[in-house]
C-alpha cells in the first residue's frame, strides 16, 4: 500500500494533482464504519472537507468550530446525504479555557462512549511581518489557537481516545513548521511547537492503542492560503478535496502502525 507522502511539483495541472494524489492511497468504501471522530475547524476549508468525507465512509462526525452557522451548514449537507448524524460543539479556540475542554471531553465521553479519531486542523495565520515588528498580542493569540488549544484539546481528549481499540490523534503542521521562513514568525513558531507536541505525544503513548501524528496539507485553496498569497493563482493549488485520501489513511485502521510521524498530503 502506498501512503500519499510524495511532494507534488505544482507545475502539474489540477486534474494531474488529484490523480497522482489519488494514486497514492486507494479509499475503501466503508472504511470508517463504527468510528467516531472529531474535527476543529469544521466549518470550512479543509476541516468542512475532512469532517464530509469521514461522514461519507461511515463515521460519525463532531464539527466542532467558533462559527455556528457554517457548523450548521456542514451538518445539513451530512444528514442531506443521509448519513450519520454528527455533533455540533460551538466552541472559539481562542476565548476557550481548559474547563471548557473538560466539560467537551465528558460530554463526548458520555453520549459517544469512545473517540476513535482527532484531527485538530483549526489554526489562525497571524500576521506577515518582519521579526522585529511582530506584535506581541498578535503573536499571544496565534500561540493560543495553534499551540495552547491543541495542548488542551489534546490532553483532555487523549483518556476518550484511550477507549477505542485504534485511535488517531492527528494535527496539522506545515511547511513552515520544519523550515523557518521570513515574515511568517508568528505562524512558523507555533507549527514548530505543532511539531513537538506532536511528537511528545507519539513518543508517551508508543505501543499503546494510541497513534500520533501530524500533516502537512501543501498548498492547498483556503481562506487562509488565499490571505497569506492574495495574488495566487488559486487553479494551481489542489483543493481540500483533493488531499483527503492522507486524511483518511490515518483515521483508518490502514495506518495502524504509523506514529509520530509528520506526512504530506501532497
Amino acid at each position: 500500500m502506498k501512503m500519499p507522502t510524495r511532494r507534488i511539483d505544482r507545475q502539474f495541472s489540477h486534474s494531474q494533482l488529484k490523480e497522482l494524489i489519488m494514486f497514492n492511497y486507494s479509499t475503501k468504501e466503508a472504511c470508517l464504519n463504527n468510528k467516531t471522530i472529531l474535527v476543529t475547524g469544521a466549518g470550512a476549508g479543509i476541516g468542512r472537507a475532512a469532517a464530509l468525507t469521514y461522514a461519507k465512509l461511515g463515521a460519525t462526525v463532531i464539527l466542532l468550530g467558533k462559527t455556528v452557522s457554517k457548523l450548521e451548514a456542514v451538518y445539513d449537507e451530512i444528514m442531506a446525504l443521509e448519513l450519520c448524524e454528527p455533533a455540533i460543539i460551538p466552541l472559539d479556540l481562542k476565548g476557550a479555557t481548559k474547563q471548557n475542554y473538560i466539560d467537551m471531553s465528558s460530554t463526548i465521553a458520555s453520549q459517544f462512549g469512545k473517540l476513535d479519531g482527532v484531527l485538530l486542523n483549526a489554526s489562525v495565520l497571524g500576521e506577515l511581518t518582519p521579526f522585529t515588528q511582530m506584535h506581541e498580542q498578535v503573536f499571544n493569540d496565534v500561540m493560543k489557537v495553534n499551540v495552547t488549544a491543541q495542548l488542551l484539546l489534546a490532553q483532555t481528549l487523549i483518556p476518550t481516545l484511550l477507549l477505542a481499540p485504534n485511535a488517531s490523534l492527528v494535527f496539522t503542521s506545515s511547511g513552515v513548521g520544519s523550515k523557518g521562513r521570513a515574515y511568517w514568525g508568528q505562524y512558523s513558531i507555533s507549527k514548530f511547537a505543532t511539531e513537538s507536541l506532536m511528537q511528545v505525544i507519539a513518543d508517551e503513548y508508543e505501543g499503546t492503542n494510541l497513534r500520533t501524528n501530524a500533516i502537512n496539507p501543501g498548498a492547498t485553496n483556503t481562506n487562509m492560503r488565499s490571505c497569506a498569497f492574495p495574488a495566487e493563482d488559486k487553479d494551481k493549488l489542489a483543493n481540500p478535496e483533493d488531499i483527503m485520501p492522507l486524511y483518511v489513511y490515518l483515521m483508518s485502521d490502514d495506518s495502524v502502525e504509523i506514529n509520530g510521524q509528520t506526512l504530506k498530503a501532497q
